[in-house]
């Protein structure tokens, strides 16, 4: 397993410097944000990050995320010009070194709050969905900006988004995701890049918009549209564990038993009721989440890839973007690494133990 850190460029207040300090850090999970939706990433520009991050002795885990254009979800025509742009990107990036590439199918909008500074009892502030809240927000007057949503959209832009999604129901948009895949799997087998899906977060429909990135059961049909060790899940334990209808440890060995996690989000929240919940510290007695359980089940299906500590709290005074600041991200980077170690070092004794009793 390699601990990684999402780090949003040279505009992102916490510094190299300061993510190399984490104990057990050794990778960074970034992207190239001054490209628009849709065209593709200048090899110049992938090359630069590469080299950034490598000087200061990190290396460029994972690219998250390149996102793909709302015509591809929508199915229109011109959805094979961006395709064959995002084509030519997964080839740039594997000519820099790039092996693995997280992106998502939500239309429209990334992860969806009600509220970026909800106040827990110890004086810090983290991300809060309620669903109340959510149903009485109107997206097309710009009631909430959120750090992973599209801010190029104007209102007039959103307005004709939402009327193109009106005629897409979840199997049209299945249909428009299967289509998506079949055409960029090849090039990332050609270029032996591990694509990871993001699932959807929170894990139902918002705003009268599908999505279907969900459950195990979704995300096995997905996975079955091209049976492929390249076309794979990014799986989140915040996302995911927003329904209590999933079974992450369980999820996680199926899926990994299969090699199909390609990329980990650590993340713990706290259910508090029917589609309500908040973020929460990382540690297990803080969420609704049993981390334990979670490195547990990627040790035994011999895990290797890169895990980050997803969103986390503002503590001690931190300002900056919500749910990225440096803190409360470190604190769980290092208890993830020590839950990892503790794993890692039963496993082994019960082996040793076990060849004794055999012997």
């Amino acid at each position: 397993m390699e601990m990684s850190f999402r780090w949003y460029g040279d505009s992102d207040p916490i510094s190299l410097d300061y993510i190399r300090q984490i104990p057990g850090m050794k990778g960074i999970v970034s992207a190239i944000y001054d490209v628009p939706v849709g065209e593709v990433w200048p090899v110049e520009k992938i090359q630069a990050l590469v080299d950034k991050i490598t000087k200061k002795g990190l290396v460029l885990s994972v690219i998250e995320s390149v996102p793909v254009h709302e015509h591809i979800k929508l199915g229109l025509p011109t959805r094979e010009r961006y395709i064959e742009n995002y084509q030519q990107t997964i080839r740039n990036l594997a000519s820099c070194g790039i092996q693995t590439i997280c992106y998502n199918f939500m239309p429209v909008f990334d992860w969806t709050r009600s509220s970026l500074e909800h106040p827990l009892p110890d004086g810090s502030t983290c991300l809060s969905y309620e669903k109340a809240i959510v149903e009485k927000m109107d997206p097309l007057q710009g009631e909430l900006s959120l750090p992973g949503w599209d801010e190029s959209y104007q209102k007039e832009d959103l307005e004709i988004l939402f009327d193109h999604y009106r005629s897409v129901d979840e199997e049209q948009l299945w249909e428009n995701l299967a289509y998506f895949i079949k055409k960029i799997i090849p090039v990332a087998e050609e270029e032996d890049v591990k694509m990871a899906i993001h699932p959807d977060d929170p894990p139902w429909s918002i705003f009268g918009l599908p999505r279907i990135i969900t459950n195990k059961e979704n995300l096995t049909r997905f996975l079955n549209i091209v049976d492929s060790d390249h076309n794979g899940l990014c799986f989140c334990t915040g996302s995911l564990g927003a329904s209590p209808t999933n079974d992450l440890p369980e999820m996680i060995r199926y899926f990994g038993e299969k090699q199909r996690i390609h990329f980990m989000h650590a993340r713990n929240i706290k259910r508090t009721g029917d589609q309500d919940f908040h973020e929460s510290a990382h540690m297990s007695a803080y969420g609704s989440i049993d981390m334990y359980e979670i490195m547990k089940a990627l040790s035994d299906v011999d895990f290797k890839g890169p895990i980050r500590p997803d969103h986390g709290r503002m503590i001690w005074g931190e300002t900056g973007k919500p749910g990225y600041g440096l803190y409360d991200r470190a604190l769980g980077a290092v208890y993830l690494g020590g839950l990892w170690e503790a794993v890692q070092k039963t496993k082994a004794l019960d082996s040793k133990i076990s060849t004794y009793m055999e012997a």
